[in-house]
């Protein structure tokens, strides 16, 4: 029979309690702590005040307690443990020790109270070495209350020991701090709370999974007495025995299969799959700012099972660790980068939405559009689709000499255009030109003959004539031969004027202000943040911080060009970006004396300015 099969309520006690530490040893997590104090111990170093800080549950009262107990101790252990069998030891562990004094502040904070307690320190021990008073929960005296304390607590007599306990450091006034020796106590680690909880549960002749402890682990953040606390709960909810699932339905906490799930179904694009999941997360009741915080998570997770230093970074169960190892290896850095933010800009926006429903919809979708993603980390980025220019090639006996006159050149073409409409028998190819190479396919002619021709025209040459097919479907489209005698008959050319680095920068702060308005931040900073390049004539270079910033640059592109184009009036742009190395980063100016060499550089007469009017700089 177990401690869970209870038969009346005085029977039970619950595990906080019952499995509390009675030595440093069975401290759990805070290590480097107990062994400070046992040294202080042993070596006969003890300070007269202490202050034990940190977050709720990992131990402060419990080490001030064992601490108390331990130096009062008349036949300490090897191992400076308490004996457990002297008159000390044996009153302590019966809770009736003269020697201790527990104060909870948070419920006796007045001045008064802290006056009663100092006039018992006057007193000294009637056995034993100390009196040791324990504050627990100090920052909430009062003002007055601390201003009593102080004098006490900065020369209290040989015999008298303080340890306060706080859970909020910063609430205690200075001059409190500076008179105790102060022990910042860590959360506990998952990994120390499940093996704990498993210890506890084969004490307890209870069979738990791994899985399930480690989820209760997780679930207590940091703190030992709510993993515990958790650990009765789900006992008496399912017996003597626990699984994983009776963790997830208890606990109401949403299973990795879904994230697992809908991970997948954003890394293959099926967005329909992706929503219909969230349908039937929110179906069981899930709340939908823990899900999107769930999944920036799970990207988080999966973002540290890339690389073998950052792996053991992943807080999950040997089972679960395997399914991130195997999903971590079908999607690259750069996509879990561009999940991660968008995750988390719903995050942000959550609270603020009107129909959060549709606002995490919406980051799912935008999750699924990214294209793609591999397992060895490459990303394919579809260029924009460019005009395909179609020309007709005529015939070489056609052609004129180029020391024709352009009014005999304008009425040989308009002949070879006419002959080339009446007449089929004319051998024709089409070329189209895109940024892959050229490739050139007959058109076949009424005969159906599908046989290349002997000469390919793969560009345009001199000793042959160019008409575009779309003059035949627009025949009112102005034709004009140029110097080599071709005759160009497409719509108007887009406008290719030149334009200078001053308009280049202008052009991208106004693209960059137009960002900030719309919400778009890190773009506009990526774009900011260093001073675009102007390559050539026709690349502009744009310098980031980091990949991440590159990233959104790359993915944003067209838009950026199509800004660009139009602003600059030049269809011929291009854009790059390249990320900013160490020591391109040191050249930048920060201090008032470098913003002014930097502006003399440019502008050598601020310097001439300065000496003809004798102005002295303090800087």
């Amino acid at each position: 029979m177990t401690r869970f099969q209870i038969f009346s309520m005085d029977q039970f006690v619950v595990s906080a309690r019952k499995y509390r530490p009675a030595t440093f040893n069975t401290v759990v997590g805070q290590s480097s702590i107990t062994s400070t104090l046992k040294n202080a111990i042993k070596s006969n170093h003890l300070a007269q005040a202490f202050l034990f800080c940190g977050p709720r549950g990992v131990g402060k009262t419990t080490c001030a307690r064992i601490l108390a107990k331990t130096i009062n101790c008349t036949n300490i252990a090897n191992d400076t443990e308490g004996c457990n069998q002297c008159e000390s030891c044996v009153s302590f562990n019966s809770g009736q020790s003269l020697n201790i004094f527990e104060l909870d502040a948070a419920s006796n904070n007045s001045v008064d109270d802290i006056r009663n307690l100092v006039d018992q320190v006057r007193y000294p021990p009637q056995s034993g070495k100390y009196k040791i008073y324990i504050i627990d929960e100090v920052h909430m005296l009062s003002a007055q209350a601390f201003n009593a304390f102080l004098k006490t607590l900065e020369e209290p007599p040989p015999y008298a020991i303080f340890i306060l306990a706080t859970t909020e450091k910063h609430k205690i006034i200075p001059t409190i701090l500076s008179r105790c020796q102060i022990f910042d106590f860590n959360r506990i680690t998952i990994e120390d709370i499940a093996s704990h909880l498993k210890w506890i549960a084969q004490s307890e002749n209870v069979n738990a999974e791994p899985e399930a402890l480690h989820l209760i682990a997780q679930k207590a953040d940091g703190a030992l007495r709510d993993a515990l606390s958790i650990f009765d709960q789900i006992v008496s909810y399912a017996g003597n025995t626990v699984t994983y699932k009776h963790v997830l339905e208890n606990l109401n906490i949403l299973d990795y299969d879904y994230y697992f799930r809908i991970t997948d179904q954003l890394l293959n694009g099926d967005y329909p799959a992706a929503l219909m999941t969230l349908d039937e997360i929110i179906r069981e009741g899930f709340d939908l700012h823990r899900f999107i915080t769930g999944l920036a998570s799970h990207f988080r997770d999966l973002l540290m099972c890339k690389d073998a230093k950052t792996v053991q970074l992943l807080e999950v169960g040997s089972q679960t660790r395997e399914k991130y190892l195997a999903q971590a290896g079908v999607c690259s850095p750069g996509a879990l980068f561009k999940f991660l933010s968008v995750a988390n800009q719903c995050d942000l926006e959550f609270k603020a939405s009107q129909n959060q429903r549709l606002l995490t919809e919406l980051a799912l979708l935008k999750m699924s559009s990214l294209k793609g993603v591999f397992a060895d980390g490459e990303e394919t980025v579809t260029a924009p689709k460019k005009k395909a220019v179609v020309e007709a090639t005529l015939p070489a006996a056609t052609s004129k000499p180029e020391t024709d006159s352009a009014k005999h050149a304008g009425e040989e073409a308009s002949a070879a255009k006419a002959e080339s409409t009446e007449k089929n028998s004319v051998s024709s190819e089409i070329k189209i030109a895109t940024k892959a190479p050229v490739l050139t396919a007959p058109v076949s002619n009424s005969e159906g003959d599908n046989k290349r021709p002997d000469s390919v025209a793969v560009s345009r040459r001199r000793s042959a004539s160019t008409v575009s097919i779309s003059s035949h479907l627009n025949p009112d489209k102005e034709a004009s031969r140029n110097d080599s005698g071709t005759i160009d008959t497409m719509e108007k050319r887009d406008p290719d004027q030149p334009f200078d680095e001053t308009a280049m920068l202008d052009c991208l702060k106004s693209f960059a202000d137009k960002l900030q308005t719309e919400g778009r931040r890190q773009l506009a900073v990526a774009l900011n943040k260093h001073k675009a390049i102007l390559i050539n004539e026709k690349v502009i270079e744009i310098p980031v911080d980091n990949n991440i910033q590159a990233d959104d640059i790359q993915s944003n592109k067209s838009e950026i060009l199509a800004w660009m184009k139009t602003g600059l009036k030049n269809y011929s742009i291009e854009i790059s970006h390249r990320v900013v190395e160490d020591h391109e980063l040191k050249n930048t100016a920060y201090t008032p004396a470098e913003k002014f060499s930097k502006m003399a550089e440019k502008n050598p007469e601020l310097n001439t300015l300065r000496q003809q009017f004798d102005l002295e700089l303090d800087f």
